[in-house]
């Protein structure tokens, strides 16, 4: 039987070590096919000590700058603000660039066009929706309408721009009550910490201008929320997902640093399923 030629993995440096971040790190310190871990990435590096010290191989901690120098795929999962230190040197070095903060690049725009200058890659993960891969199909033909309205605890919408700039108090909510309607470029903005699911929405169909949003405030619930509804000339469907929030942070699921596993996982699979 002729043996399987070794081939080299592909080397993945993960720029954040948070609530997503963390877990992806420790997926590739555990071992992902052709995939291996080459460097990290922290704002607080006192706390990302004990986390580098249980990992099988040591790998450096790196400013985020750097990160694209030392490896063949970078994931991106730090605070938005942060997207155009990491994504820049990325894609100059024409390097794949995982994204989780995928509304930050309606504000970095350009980064798309530095991806297709240098032979470079930008990677949104499905994260905390379902039903992706359904809608960039139908948006091969013509969608005729997006619709997605997203529930989430009220503790999980705390500190959003949209939220102070209006004065709207959280604190005495009492039953759902609608805090937004308009587009998901308008609730990016708003809500930076928490809508990267409707860009992502916006991106795989018609765009975040004419893909609508509703966000609602829900003190009866513990779980964020997404309910999407698509009209297209090839299908009509909807979706639903109710994300466990992490222990860490109240607005990001579980699901979405899971979803970032499987998405590295494909990128050397024999088999890969999906679009």
């Amino acid at each position: 039987m002729q043996e399987r030629p070794e081939i080299a993995p592909w080397k993945v440096a993960v720029g954040g070590l948070g609530a997503v971040g963390r877990k992806v790190a420790e997926a590739l310190d555990a071992g992902l096919p052709g995939l291996a871990l080459a460097a990290v990435s922290a704002r607080d590096r006192s706390r990302a000590g004990p986390i580098l010290a249980s990992f099988r191989e040591p790998v450096p901690l790196l400013p985020l700058a750097e990160l694209a120098a030392a490896a063949d795929v970078v994931v991106e999962c730090a605070p938005a603000a942060a997207l155009p230190e990491i994504a820049e040197p990325a894609l100059k070095a024409g390097r794949r660039l995982v994204v989780i903060s995928v509304g930050a690049l309606l504000s970095n725009e350009g980064l798309i066009e530095l991806a297709a200058r240098h032979g470079g890659q930008i990677i949104v993960p499905t994260g905390a929706l379902i039903g992706l891969d359904a809608v960039s199909a139908a948006a091969e033909g013509r969608i005729r309408s997006v619709r997605m309205k997203t529930r989430k605890p009220v503790k999980g919408l705390a500190g959003a721009p949209f939220l102070a700039e209006r004065g709207i108090a959280l604190d005495g909510i009492r039953e759902p009550t609608k805090i937004f309607e308009g587009s998901a470029r308008e609730a990016a903005k708003g809500f930076p910490a928490n809508l990267n699911v409707a860009v992502a929405l916006g991106l795989a169909g018609i765009g975040p201008d004419r893909t609508r949003l509703e966000i609602w405030a829900d003190p009866t619930i513990e779980r964020n929320t997404h309910e999407i509804e698509v009209e297209a000339d090839s299908a009509s469907f909807s979706m639903r997902i109710a994300n466990v929030p992490t222990e860490d942070n109240p607005r990001t699921g579980r699901i979405t640093a899971l979803s970032v596993i499987a998405c590295l996982r494909k990128l050397r699979a024999p088999l890969r399923v999906g679009t």
